[in-house]
């Protein structure tokens, strides 16, 4: 198995969000932002992170003005993602196509991706479409995050025609039932569910409200939001993952690339020892920084 471990260490070079926020583009999309911006110790506009509405609504604001969105809403209670780490990851799938592709990042509807666990959000298609014009499956498991995904899907009219979504019945299954027989895919990508239990999600939310300066409260509320099927299941990160690779063999001829976000670097040891297992001929570590959080993606192919 050939393996490879480029390392990154700021946002990619295509990222929109390398620079400081346009505060004035941004409030001009999304005018209810305007109370939340404030200026931090050196008199630069930004948000209070920890306020949930001021993050969702900066991220609105972003797909606005940024990925071609007229409409873009969310329930309160499901995930509200940091756009600049989504950007990244489907910028990382483009210059990984891009290898296999005499270096050129391959671009329009011929190429598809199969988004796991997309969530009510849909972040990953509105991307990988402003940015490349690919064409998105988009799976999961929860029937309210899927009307959530249609709801923004059908009322941005770019949107109809390059994705459609896909209801996994099964909890046990990831890829199964949602690949069809013959179906082909340029690659497949996945954000899995990090925690463990609401328990661990609700720890980390409070180490994060305290990093950002915040008095420890009873309840703490993740400044992002999520739902028990994006942010934990069984056994964590690593199961899921686990799981992931094991029904990749299946696939493997209708995939040409596998890929996932490892956000526990101790699990990439366990990664790369089944991937050897299960016959993978070829990984992939992209590692991504974003502030002070490092993510990895790994990818496979059999």
């Amino acid at each position: 198995m050939k393996a490879s471990s480029p390392n990154k260490k700021k946002l990619h070079p295509r990222n929109k969000h390398n620079k400081l926020y346009d505060f004035d583009r941004l409030k001009a999309a999304v005018p209810e932002l305007v109370p939340y911006i404030i200026k931090n110790p050196s008199g630069v506009d930004t948000i209070d992170f920890s306020k949930p509405e001021a993050v969702v609504l900066l991220n609105k604001a972003l797909l606005m003005t940024d990925y071609k969105l007229t409409y873009w809403e969310l329930p309160q209670d499901n995930l509200c993602p940091p756009i600049p780490g989504r950007a990244d990851y489907i910028h990382y799938i483009a210059d990984l196509l891009a290898t296999y592709n005499a270096g050129v990042v391959p671009t329009g509807n011929s190429i598809k991706i199969l988004d796991l666990g997309v969530g009510a959000n849909a972040i990953y298609p509105i991307i990988g479409v402003a940015e490349y014009g690919w064409r998105f499956v988009a799976s999961d498991i929860n029937k309210e995050s899927l009307a959530s995904a249609e709801n923004i899907v059908s009322n941005n009219p770019h949107l109809k025609t390059m994705v459609s979504l896909r209801l996994q019945p099964s909890s046990r299954n990831i890829l199964e039932n949602i690949i069809g027989e013959q179906e082909q895919f340029t690659a497949v990508i996945c954000n899995p569910p990090f925690f463990k239990s609401q328990e661990d999600a609700a720890k980390q939310s409070a180490r994060k409200v305290k990093n950002l300066g915040k008095k420890s409260v009873v309840a703490p509320t993740p400044n992002f939001g999520g739902q028990s099927n994006e942010l934990w299941c069984e056994g964590g990160e690593l199961t899921f993952i686990t799981n992931y690779i094991y029904e990749s063999r299946r696939f493997g001829a209708q995939v040409k690339w596998f890929t996932t976000l490892v956000s526990d670097q101790n699990h990439l040891k366990s990664i790369q020892r089944l991937l050897h297992k299960v016959g993978a001929t070829e990984m992939q570590i992209i590692e991504m920084e974003q502030g002070n959080k490092i993510s990895r993606i790994v990818a496979w192919k059999f």
